[in-house]
Order: structure tokens, then C-alpha cells, then sequence
């Protein structure tokens, strides 16, 4: 079992920056990439990132391309999602997910998510 928390949430103003952190814990040797979703008010949750632990590759999704940067440690038990050029419309709850086969590394195990707020 792999425990996942995020950190590094919170309130900012739109073009501001913010680095969320997600730390693995537990059965992660067998974890081979982490994502990153987010659920904004009113939709579905959605990826946004995700990062290939064997190669460094990584995808994003094409509302966050050119902004949000993944990253991750050479242990391989913390991810970073970078934000930049924050906008409205990227406030919403940002979870990481790992240990999974599908889109974006889901389908695994889930942490409980930290809130990002853009807003002037």
C-alpha cells in the first residue's frame, strides 16, 4: 500500500506561482510514475501532469502546458508540481496519484488533495 499527501496549497493572485509537493510513502518500489489531477468547482476531476519515474518523461495537459512544470526527486518518493502564471480558472482541489495504468498514472492510490485558490 502506497500513502500519498500533497502540500504546498493555497492563495494567490492570478500570474503568482505555487509548488505543490506530493510525498510517497509505504510500497513505492513498485510505483512507475506520478500524476497530478485537479477537480475545479463544478467539474470533473481532470489530469494535468505526469511524470515517467524510469525515463523523466513527462505529458501535460494542454490547458497547463507552458505554466506547470512536474518534477520529481531521485529517490523517486516526491514529486513537485510547479505553477506559474497562475489564472482563475486553475483554482480547484489538486490531488496526486500513483500506481495506477491509466491516464495520467490513475487508477492507483490517491492522496487527500490540497486546495489552490487564484483570485485577485
Amino acid at each position: 500500500r502506497v500513502q500519498l499527501v500533497e502540500s504546498g496549497g493555497g492563495s494567490v493572485q492570478p500570474g503568482g506561482s505555487l509548488r505543490l509537493s506530493c510525498a510517497a510513502s509505504g510500497d513505492t518500489y513498485s510505483s512507475r510514475c506520478m500524476g497530478w489531477f485537479r477537480q475545479r468547482p463544478g467539474k470533473e476531476r481532470e489530469g494535468v501532469a505526469v511524470i515517467l519515474f524510469s525515463t523523466g518523461m513527462t505529458l501535460y495537459d494542454y490547458s497547463v502546458q507552458g505554466r506547470f512544470v512536474i518534477s520529481q526527486e531521485d529517490a523517486k518518493n516526491a514529486v513537485y508540481l510547479q505553477m506559474n502564471s497562475l489564472k482563475p480558472e486553475d483554482t480547484g482541489m489538486y490531488y496526486c496519484t500513483t500506481g495506477g495504468t491509466r491516464e495520467y498514472c490513475s487508477g492507483g492510490y490517491w492522496g487527500q488533495g490540497t486546495q489552490v485558490t487564484v483570485s485577485s
